[in-house]
Order: C-alpha cells, then sequence, then structure tokens
C-alpha cells in the first residue's frame, strides 16, 4: 500500500475565516494546503456537491443546506459541483445565501448536462459560454473561482476541447466570470495531452476514484503536476460508494472484480469493528501532495465523521486493519480501473438512437 506523507502542517487562520461566522476552533484543527499557483489555500477535505444533487440516493434538500452550512462554518472552504449533480447547483444557491462570500472558494463545470443520452455532452464554445451564466444563475453568484471541463475523455475528441471548449472558458475568464479553469475526468493520460497542446492555461486537475484504496494510481503522476505548477483536486476517497458497507449505486461502471474485492474488504473491516469509509477518507486525505480532496455529504452526521477523520488518528486497530486490506484485497487486482467502460457505453448508446 502506498504510505500517505505527512499532512499539511495546522495553520493559523486562513484567509476565508470570517470571525462570527466560522467555529474557530474547528478552523483552527483544519489542515489548508496551497492549490497551485491559484494562491487558493484550500482544506484538506473539501465539499463534493454530486451527493446533494440527489444522483447517488434521495436526499432532502432542507438538511443539504444545513450541512453545506455547517461544513463551511466547520473550516471546509471549497466546494464543487456541476450542472450534471441534478438539483446540486440550485441546493447550494440556497445555502449560500447565509454564507458570507469571502468564506469559501468554489468550483463549477462545463459539458455534462442531462440524463438522456441524446443530450448528455455538449462541449462547444456557444453551449459553454451559456451553461456558466446558467450556473451563475442557480448558484447566485457573479463569479466562480474555478471552471471546469467536465470528463473530457467523453467528447468527440481531444481537439474539441482544446479548440472550442477551453478557448470558451479563456473568455469567461477574461469576463470576470471565473478565476481559473480546470479540466476533469477518469482517464489520468488524458490530462498530460490537454496540458501539452492547450493555449489556455490549465490551473487545476479534478481527478476522482484514483487516489483511494482500491486504486493510488493518481500518485504516478504527481511529480507531473508539480512540475507544471498545476493545483490537484481529488475525489471520492470512498470510489463512489465502493469503499462503503452501502456499497455502489446501481449505476457504478465498475467492473466485477473490483467490486467483489471492496465488498469483502468491507465486510471484512465490519467484522474488526472498523467502518472502511472511515480507512478510505483518512488514507485519501492524508496524502499532502493532493491540495484536497472532495467527499460527497448529504448529512450532518457523516460530515461529522469525515471532520473527525481529519481532527484526529486513526486507531492502531484502524491502521492495521487498512493495511490488512490492501494486501489481502486490493493488492491482489490484477486490473484497478474501469477506464472506457463508460466511454464506451455513452457511444454505443449515442450510435443507436441516432440510426
Amino acid at each position: 500500500m502506498n504510505t500517505p506523507k505527512a499532512n499539511g502542517s495546522e495553520q493559523s487562520l486562513p484567509s476565508t475565516y470570517v470571525d462570527g461566522f466560522h467555529n474557530k476552533d474547528n478552523v483552527l484543527k483544519m489542515k489548508y494546503r496551497p492549490l497551485g499557483e491559484t494562491g487558493m489555500n484550500v482544506s484538506c477535505i473539501s465539499f463534493g456537491g454530486s451527493v446533494v444533487g440527489g444522483g447517488y440516493f434521495s436526499t432532502n434538500d432542507d438538511e443539504s443546506i444545513k450541512v453545506v452550512q455547517s461544513a463551511i462554518q466547520s473550516g471546509i472552504n471549497f466546494i464543487d459541483t456541476a450542472p450534471w449533480y441534478g438539483r446540486s447547483e440550485t441546493v447550494i444557491g440556497k445555502a449560500l445565501k447565509n454564507i458570507p462570500r469571502n468564506a469559501y472558494f468554489i468550483s463549477t463545470k462545463v459539458c455534462r448536462y442531462k440524463p438522456n443520452v441524446a443530450e448528455m455532452f455538449d462541449f462547444s464554445a456557444e453551449r459553454t459560454l451559456r451553461s456558466v451564466d446558467e450556473s451563475l444563475q442557480r448558484l447566485g453568484l457573479d463569479y466562480v473561482d474555478i471552471i471546469q471541463v467536465h470528463d473530457m475523455e467523453f467528447a468527440p475528441s481531444l481537439d474539441v476541447v482544446l479548440n472550442e471548449t477551453l478557448p470558451a472558458l479563456q473568455k469567461i475568464k477574461q469576463s470576470g466570470k471565473a478565476r481559473f479553469i480546470g479540466i476533469t475526468g477518469y482517464p489520468l493520460g488524458n490530462f498530460k495531452k490537454i496540458i501539452e497542446h492547450s493555449a489556455v492555461k490549465i490551473d487545476t486537475i479534478l481527478s476522482y476514484c484514483h487516489l483511494s484504496l482500491n486504486d493510488s494510481s493518481l500518485l504516478d503522476h504527481i511529480a507531473y503536476f508539480e512540475e507544471h505548477r498545476i493545483g490537484v483536486i481529488n475525489a471520492s476517497p470512498i470510489s463512489m460508494g465502493l469503499l462503503s458497507n452501502r456499497g455502489p449505486p446501481s449505476w457504478h461502471p465498475v467492473t466485477d472484480d473490483i467490486k467483489k474485492a471492496c465488498k469483502e474488504a468491507a465486510v471484512y473491516c465490519e467484522s474488526k469493528g472498523v467502518n472502511i469509509s472511515k480507512l478510505a477518507v483518512y488514507y485519501t486525505t492524508s496524502f499532502s501532495q493532493v491540495s484536497t480532496t472532495l467527499c460527497g455529504v448529504a448529512s450532518l452526521d457523516i460530515l461529522e465523521k469525515n471532520l473527525l477523520v481529519v481532527h484526529e488518528p486513526l486507531s492502531q486497530l484502524e491502521l492495521q486493519t487498512m493495511q490488512e486490506v490492501s494486501d489481502k484485497y486490493f493488492k491482489p487486482l490484477e486490473n484497478k480501473t474501469w477506464e472506457g467502460v463508460e466511454v464506451n457505453k455513452y457511444w454505443k448508446k449515442l450510435q443507436s438512437i441516432q440510426k
């Protein structure tokens, strides 16, 4: 198992601290790390907005609003969302009405939109420009800190991203509607291709499910991102539900062998009285080379548990169990990813409806 480097050191109050709004004790316990060259110091654990949109399971908007507000008050200062995440931008927008704008950084995305295949993706410049305005309206904001290309592997080709999407985002940046530009996706190799060929400066990358107990391949690319002074945002420490007692949602693209290993690991942890999701969050957030890890949270109880992972070290039993599940269930896996599964399925469906 890859061993995490030391956590980012505890700091004095960050620039996002607002006296009278924040829980000062919790903010002081939070660890903040620089996000590339953006000048933003972000909390090592951040708020992933996909869950509050209702895409994983049914959620209550009123509770979600309280969760967002409580997360920011507790020292989490980075929020990520997207039009693709159902009601997420709208719910987060309602929560932000009661949060000072200088208390958080926020990112959203373009290019991925509706569940039906025919309207799922649009990487065109025109749609990209319109999407940003729609997101700002839902969020109730004048600008976002980062605007990102969502899942660029689904574009007809990466040339479309380079020649249409990113130049449109540069216009958004110049207009003041976004401060920085990022790219996201599952295949790690695409990041390098875009970074090396883009005429538009890439400030951040967002990778998901590649820095977790079952797959830590993101670490192989960290040196490259550091060399190019690009901030690294990681997402889904529990691999979109794989590393949980609940298990993944039905739409998860995981292969059967990975799913089986994760389920057996969760059962093993449970037999030891250990929560596999806690181990997963601890493992992921412990790598200081990664600026922040997005965690989807839809309840105050889960939020509190995630904060405790950051605030307190694991017990000896938990550390031992984490090593054991890695050795027994994850190291033997020959293939640790499901790269290509979703993309192939998408293009087959799209082609079938276009005939």
